[in-house]
């Protein structure tokens, strides 16, 4: 019999906005932001970094500097197991969040030091003041706008949900809304997996500041998007819901693995 794949469903359940938290104690460094994002936008370079990831092009390594409060730096705070936003080959970062960091670290003449750390931190992080800067495919909501104030946006996204091959339960699916309301239909001993702390999590567990009332199924939580979609390859799980980007870039790995 044929190896079950990971297939992505194509439709957008959520529609949201990804943007960058900045320490709320520096309103100069959030203009300075806002500039640079409305310029790179501007001038097709967020195109290009996006083609790098989306489309033909190469992605560039990105190096970190080691923390030194005696130098000119740039603290940013990433959760790096997020392709095509943040990822780690070896000791060097990617992503299309990475690309940009190197560039808004040039344009304020600072030196780039890329703090890694578990998403659920990432916002706190900088709320604390430890980091200058979060960037990790953010959604913009209000219980992050409490740690942190969030730049302009750079990119609109929406959570997928992502399906064993041999799955029949979506397979009739012709829009958002048929999925929608198929996974309405569910009850808790389907289990559906998230990466913790992401708007997929909030998505399925239900959650009033991100206006999502939560699905009927069980939610179960995972440290990143890829052990998730293993882990329902492996029959574990039946679904899993996650960012349209990553969900292809995961499903596209592991399939090449089955």
């Amino acid at each position: 019999s044929e190896a079950v794949t990971a297939e992505v469903l194509e439709y957008d359940l959520t529609s949201e906005q990804y943007a960058f938290g900045v320490d709320k104690d520096q309103p100069e460094l959030l203009a300075e932001v806002n500039a640079f994002v409305q310029k790179i936008k501007t001038e097709g370079t967020l195109d290009e970094i996006c083609d790098r990831y989306f489309g033909d092009g190469e992605p560039v390594a990105v190096e970190s500097a080691k923390e030194d409060s005696s130098k000119d730096q740039l603290l940013v705070a990433t959760n790096a197991e997020f392709a095509p936003f943040e990822y780690m080959e070896g000791d060097k970062y990617y992503g299309i969040d990475m690309e940009i960091a190197a560039l808004l670290a040039d344009e304020l003449g600072k030196e780039l030091v890329i703090v890694n750390m578990d998403f659920d931190s990432v916002c706190l992080n900088v709320g604390q003041h430890k980091s200058d800067i979060a960037m990790a495919g953010l959604t913009v909501n209000e219980e992050r706008e409490e740690h942190v104030t969030f730049s302009e946006s750079y990119y609109e996204a929406s959570q997928r949900l992502i399906v064993p091959s041999n799955d029949e339960v979506f397979a009739e699916c012709a829009s958002a809304d048929d999925v929608l309301a198929k996974l309405a239909e569910l009850t808790d001993k389907t289990k559906i997996g998230v990466q913790n702390g992401t708007t997929g999590y909030f998505f399925v567990a239900g959650d009033a500041d991100w206006g999502f009332d939560g699905l009927p199924a069980t939610c179960v939580t995972y440290k990143n998007g890829s052990l998730a979609v293993q882990d329902m390859l492996n029959g574990n799980i039946d679904y899993v819901i996650i960012d349209a980007a990553p969900a292809a870039c995961i499903t596209e790995a592991i399939n090449e693995l089955q």
